[in-house]
């Protein structure tokens, strides 16, 4: 049983023992082909219960090479360090040739982050008068109000829209459960749309639950928002690199900039580990050391 076979195996595993969402056992998968490739390439047709520890530093050292940031190079070691336990898992092999390799060191890279004027320039950027201009104005108050994954906006369910309580219940990663608040705006905005538009819309069997829907009445797509974001940020006259994730590190910035506290944020945003929270502290950071510079008397 060669390579195809065994990943084949893996995604499964990743799907139905792990309950990974699709998007993350595509990445896996794709980490373990790169590798099978070199291997093929570099070493020719060796299976993987032969490959040990100096492939993959060989694989390793070959993707620096060709300039892949050290955030890439992580992220694949993450994904054939899975495959390998895997293998070992289902008594495949009974070594992990991953074991004692290190990742490459990682700094801590400050997300890109709209103030409060350009969120506002870019909302009122849209052209309410035609139907996906409205639709898109609620999309963007949703995903600055909640703070949401750009998988978890498409994915939203009418059912799980609780305007009563003022929250949305979100299926994040892994299939994890949460409550995320919306705001006022952003309901105001979701409601009108629904009510406006959205009925106006020839619905597609089996995406009558789906909140946003695109002209043919099917749920958009991933690709579809960040095309939505880039045309409405030039409309808007603002040049940074922006994606749908920037509404929400914009939203958790934001929050902690105004004095929320970590683990709240926390729970909103639907991380597991506070450390990942902790990347939004910066602009707390710099206005506490320009407090500092500015009052204190041996500053």
């Amino acid at each position: 049983m060669q390579w195809s076979n065994y990943i084949k195996q893996f995604s499964q595993y990743l799907r139905l023992e792990r309950s990974l969402s699709d998007n993350s056992v595509e990445a896996y998968v794709h980490d373990v082909l790169k590798l099978s490739a070199f291997v093929e390439m570099k070493y020719g047709n060796l299976a993987p219960q032969k490959v040990q520890t100096a492939h993959v530093q060989a694989f390793i050292e070959y993707i620096n090479e060709l300039g892949l940031a050290a955030q890439s190079q992580a992220r694949i070691l993450s994904g054939l360090k899975a495959f390998f336990k895997f293998l070992m898992v289902e008594e495949l092999t009974d070594r992990d040739p991953c074991q004692l390799i290190e990742g490459p060191k990682l700094g801590r890279k400050l997300p890109d982050t709209l103030d409060l004027d350009e969120i506002e320039r870019m909302l009122n950027a849209f052209d309410l008068s035609t139907p996906e201009g409205f639709r898109n104005r609620a999309m963007l108050e949703v995903l600055y109000s909640s703070g949401l994954r750009v998988s978890e906006l498409v994915d939203l369910r009418r059912s799980n829209v609780y305007r009563d309580i003022g929250f949305l219940r979100i299926i994040g990663k892994g299939k994890k459960e949460r409550l995320a608040p919306i705001g006022r705006e952003a309901m105001k905005y979701l409601t009108m749309y629904e009510n406006e538009v959205r009925v106006h819309v020839p619905v597609k069997p089996g995406h009558e639950n789906y909140v946003f829907l695109n002209r043919r009445g099917a749920k958009l797509t991933r690709v579809m928002i960040f095309t939505i974001i880039k045309q409405i940020a030039l409309t808007a006259g603002i040049r940074k690199s922006i994606s749908p994730h920037t509404f929400r590190h914009s939203f958790a910035t934001h929050l902690i900039e105004g004095g929320a506290d970590l683990r709240a944020v926390q729970e909103m945003l639907g991380h597991e580990s506070i450390t990942t929270t902790e990347i939004y502290t910066h602009l707390d950071r710099d206005y506490l050391r320009q407090v500092i510079q500015e009052f204190h008397p041996r500053a």
